[in-house]
């Protein structure tokens, strides 16, 4: 009875195992790395993002790698802003991906420049039609997880990441628990993620790990679960028990 029944439990392992590796490889992440650096200049957070997009191709998910400065993405509060905009470009990709992760690196303490007009650019198109559920009001952003990587050569990865992940969980995607891992150097340091042996750095590593394994597990539980929350009638009952404007 016992070898029978461990039989049964190694069967429903395998199959479960099967089961996520081809859920997994119907999805698809898309990273963006926010680095002021054109391509093919190199980039010490491209460095750390192609470490993150091993570790998502090991688990069979189709990952795609772009540069923000490799196009032209205008200042704006629209989804297209005309005259050679990019922009609607990018957010197609967004649209299509299941995960999403903001790569940048550090400038006096803040998020590159380009990281924060992401950040504007998506924050200003959901007034727009199109973008969100007619029945049930939810951004497209919506059962979609995201997370970020970080490099810099002293101070203000915390300061970075809390930036990013509370921007993109107003912005409708999910973040699951430890999905950012970044690299600084020493104060007044004069080397880099990749010149230093960040590559190498544990702490780095560890954190990486956590968080591409809990971005795909979120991944997969919400495209198998996908957020069933009424918006529109969530609001509604706000304004039953709240003061006119």
């Amino acid at each position: 009875m016992m070898i029978r029944n461990n039989v049964a439990t190694h069967l429903l392992t395998t199959k479960k195992y099967l089961d996520d590796n081809q859920s997994l490889a119907s999805m698809k992440a898309l990273i963006i790395n926010c680095t002021l650096k054109p391509s093919p200049a190199f980039s010490n957070t491209d460095a750390l993002i192609n470490k993150a997009a091993s570790q998502l191709q090991e688990k069979n998910v189709g990952t795609e790698i772009i540069r923000l400065v490799d196009y032209e993405v205008k200042p704006g509060n629209s989804s297209d802003q005309g005259n050679g905009d990019q922009w609607p470009l990018i957010l197609e990709k967004i649209r299509n991906c299941d995960i999403l992760i903001i790569g940048t690196p550090i400038w006096m303490g803040h998020l590159a420049s380009t990281a924060q007009r992401m950040i504007e650019r998506l924050d200003a198109i959901f007034h727009e039609e199109g973008f969100t559920d007619e029945k049930t009001g939810q951004y497209f952003t919506y059962n979609k997880v995201a997370g970020c990587l970080i490099t810099g050569n002293e101070d203000g990865a915390h300061s970075c990441a809390a930036q990013l992940l509370w921007s993109m969980q107003e912005l409708g995607f999910t973040i699951p628990p430890n999905v950012n891992a970044y690299w600084v150097g020493l104060a007044g340091g004069d080397q880099d993620y990749v010149e230093a042996g960040g590559e190498q750095y544990l702490y780095t590593n560890t954190t990486l790990r956590y968080m591409i394994g809990n971005l795909t597990y979120f991944a997969n539980l919400l495209k198998n679960n996908p957020i069933d929350t009424n918006l529109k009638e969530l609001e509604e009952a706000a304004k039953a028990e709240s003061d006119p404007e």
